[in-house]
């Protein structure tokens, strides 16, 4: 007689699955046993280089290094102009921007007259002949006001009150060229200028010499005169530079630079040229005028079109403190420390304004264009930037592809 099978334990049924957990977590993510706060800290400090990293990335420091390829130049032309005022007492600032429009007119007018097409010299002057005789008159007019403020007021006047080109410009940009800027934008403007200001404070306490200031006032009005035809000018070039071409820009800028320059060297300065004590000293000064000049006018246009008219006048801020470094070895100034504070002051300004791009903003009267149903539409371009967005899913039910990790 075969025994009966024992009975077969019942399977129990498997439990149900644990709910989906839609809260991802890596493992490289997670702290290691024992570390504790040491691995955190190597996060955070790997994330603020990463910060760091972003911000002084290759843009922005060429954006800055260009800039500072201009204030070189500007020390240039301030060394050479200091030369020929005070050891050779040639007082003559209309011919020295006389000789820079010249060579504007010899390389870019010339350029526009073998061209063909509606880019051609008289092409350009049947269209916009007015504008540019404006604009001609008034970069003459700033060049010449700020020169001859330095005979009326101090050296510190004349370096304070330069700083008003950059509101203007501030001011210009936001309501013709629609330019729109970020809180940090302002703090680095603000930073610039008080760096400037640090600049001056250490002219004071070294005791530079600060002019005669014979009639403060008269001065004064100059410069800010010559700072607010400075600021329209710079936008006024950023607004062609972007819009038609830089070769235009420069080559009318010849034409009537020099056609203007001209007339005011015959009416009011032609007895100071006939004083200049002529040799190849002071020859060679004005070609390394004209040489700084002619570069500053020639390359200011390709970085105002990579940065801004903005960025363009902060990075300007640093001409002074070079040509200060330059006096202690040619002039023998007495050196302070904050000339070096201010200097990397403005340069900490500078990377800041740098660090974000200013956006513009949508013009009205094309808006309303493009929402007028019987006008010709039209496709906006995209000109602000980007900003990255993120997208929030709800917590449904999961797909089957996406991998759950279990996290202990």
């Amino acid at each position: 007689m075969i025994p009966p099978e024992p009975p077969q334990p019942q399977l129990q049924p498997p439990p149900p699955p644990a709910p989906p957990n839609h809260v991802v977590t890596t493992i490289e993510n997670l702290p290691a046993e024992g570390s504790g706060g040491g691995s955190l800290s190597a996060s955070s400090r790997a994330g603020m280089r990463q910060r760091i990293r972003k911000v002084l990335n290759r843009e922005m420091l060429i954006s800055v290094a260009l800039g500072q390829v201009l204030s070189l130049l500007v020390c240039g032309i301030g060394l050479t102009s200091k030369y020929l005022a005070e050891d050779f007492h040639a007082n003559t600032p209309v011919f020295q921007s006389f000789l820079n429009y010249i060579l504007l007119f010899l390389v870019y007018t010339t350029t526009l007259a073998v061209r063909q097409g509606e880019e051609n010299l008289l092409a350009i002057l049947r269209r916009r002949w007015w504008k540019y005789m404006i604009l001609g008159l008034i970069d003459l007019e700033a060049n010449y006001l700020v020169v001859k403020a330095y005979q009326y007021t101090t050296l510190t006047s004349v370096q304070l009150l330069d700083c008003f080109v950059i509101p203007v410009v501030i001011l210009l940009s936001w309501f013709f060229l629609l330019i729109r800027y970020k809180a940090v934008h302002f703090i680095g403007i603000v930073v610039c200028i008080l760096g400037m200001g640090c600049m001056v404070g250490a002219d004071v306490l070294v005791g530079r010499h600060q002019g005669a200031g014979e009639n403060k006032l008269v001065g004064d009005l100059l410069v800010l005169g010559g700072a607010t035809l400075y600021g329209i000018s710079n936008v006024w070039e950023e607004s062609i530079i972007r819009t038609l071409s830089r070769v235009e820009f420069l080559g009318m800028i010849g034409l009537f630079g020099a056609f203007f320059s001209g007339i005011q060297l015959a009416i009011m300065e032609h007895k100071e040229l006939l004083k200049v004590p002529w040799d190849w000293q002071i020859g060679l000064l004005y070609v390394g005028f004209s040489a700084c000049m002619f570069g500053l006018y020639s390359f200011m246009p390709v970085v105002i079109k990579k940065t801004s008219a903005t960025s363009v006048n902060l990075s300007l801020l640093t001409a002074d403190l070079y040509s200060l470094f330059c006096g202690l070895f040619l002039f023998h100034y007495k050196f302070s420390g904050l000339y070096l504070l201010s200097y990397f002051t403005i340069l900490i300004g500078l990377v800041l304004y740098s660090s974000t791009s200013t956006y513009i903003a949508q013009d009205p009267r094309v808006y309303k264009q493009f929402r007028n149903p019987s006008g010709p539409v039209a496709d906006l371009p995209s000109t602000a930037q980007v900003e990255p967005s993120v997208t929030y899913t709800s917590l449904g039910q999961e797909t089957e592809e996406e991998p759950h990790v279990r996290v202990a």
